[in-house]
């Protein structure tokens, strides 16, 4: 099968190349702005035309793409997010043979979501913000293209190769520094808000599987569990060997060899596959906050991810911890 990959160069778009590079049975072509790439082409300025003349070259079955940005102006955000979605369905259309589209959009598109119960594909999405709002846009152009396509909206991705602008890829950096230092305190925004915190990896193998499938529509990726990130955040400070605290904004949260191991939010684990939430952590009896702290205006995201399973034949294979603790290696062993 004949691939075309967008976005390559990604925190996403990195482990997807290296999953479907792994398969024998796909022909990996990938286009972009870097010299790394096989095409040299920036979806936000180029026309529908000149990629189309692309794709009749390359003629892929399936064209991925985990093109976008996360960060930046209004502008920059609604130009990579939506205009360049616009450019990807239009080239598609006037190809000779118009591929699968497999599109990464974001959990952002939902907006605030009802505390302790799990968003389906089927919630009206009510963005915060531009990044959620050109995200939206976006997969609304491709629902809208008819094309054969797929919109996977992939939850808090963690793992190695953070970025160090994400919340993980700050909190390692902050630690590192902190032991090189020999500081005791490692400054956070809030961390009270609940999030599903899916592996990078294991979003790299949804996106393979959507792009061999015959699956439609929006599809929810992430673990199916909504942990605090003060929570996850502690599994990192573990895993650093950090002893001292985590100033959140204008407060101090104690870590647990701070307290002797009783009191405070300390997860041990987080078993994606079992399902299992430690004692005292069930979304039932640990209800996020009833309005949005500051900086916060999501206080709880957790997905719905039967569609995942049942459509795709996928379902998360690494933990939180095991995801974090990557993270932290990554960090610890960066030059």
């Amino acid at each position: 099968m004949r691939v075309l990959l967008l976005g390559a160069d990604g925190f996403i778009g990195r482990r997807v190349t290296d999953r479907l590079l792994m398969d024998q049975e796909l022909q990996v072509t990938v286009l972009g702005r870097r010299d790394s790439a096989d095409i040299r082409f920036d979806l936000t300025t180029g026309s529908p035309g000149a990629l189309a003349r692309f794709l009749d070259a390359v003629a892929p079955q399936v064209v991925i793409n985990c093109a976008g940005a996360t960060y930046g102006s209004s502008r920059t955000l609604i130009r990579s997010n939506t205009l360049a979605v616009a450019t990807v369905c239009e080239a598609i259309r006037r190809s000779r043979e118009p591929a699968r589209l497999v599109h990464v959009g974001s959990a952002a598109e939902y907006g605030p979501v009802p505390g302790g119960v799990p968003v389906s594909e089927q919630a009206e999405p009510r963005p915060v913000g531009p990044y959620g709002v050109s995200k939206l846009a976006g997969t609304e152009l491709v629902l809208a293209s008819g094309l054969d396509a797929a919109v996977l909206r992939v939850f808090d991705v963690v793992g190695p190769g953070a970025p160090t602008a994400s919340l993980f890829g700050r909190l390692a950096e902050g630690l590192r520094r902190a032991l090189e230092r020999d500081e005791n305190q490692v400054r956070m925004p809030d961390l009270s808000g609940y999030r599903d915190f899916v592996d990078v990896r294991d979003v790299a193998r949804a996106i393979q599987a959507a792009a061999v499938s015959a699956a439609t529509g929006v599809i929810n990726v992430g673990s199916g569990h909504a942990v605090r990130a003060r929570d996850a955040a502690q599994l990192l400070v573990r895993a650093s060997g950090f002893e001292g605290a985590i100033v959140e904004e204008n407060r101090q949260v104690l870590l647990p060899a701070q307290v002797g191991g009783q009191g405070g939010d300390h997860l041990a684990g987080h078993g994606h596959q079992s399902g299992q939430y430690l004692p005292g952590h069930r979304p039932e009896e640990r209800r996020p906050e009833g309005r949005p702290a500051p900086g916060e205006p999501v206080p709880w995201r957790q997905a719905d991810v039967r569609t995942a399973r049942d459509r795709l034949g996928w379902r998360t294979q690494v933990p939180l911890e095991e995801s974090l603790g990557d993270v932290w290696l990554e960090t610890a062993c960066r030059v």
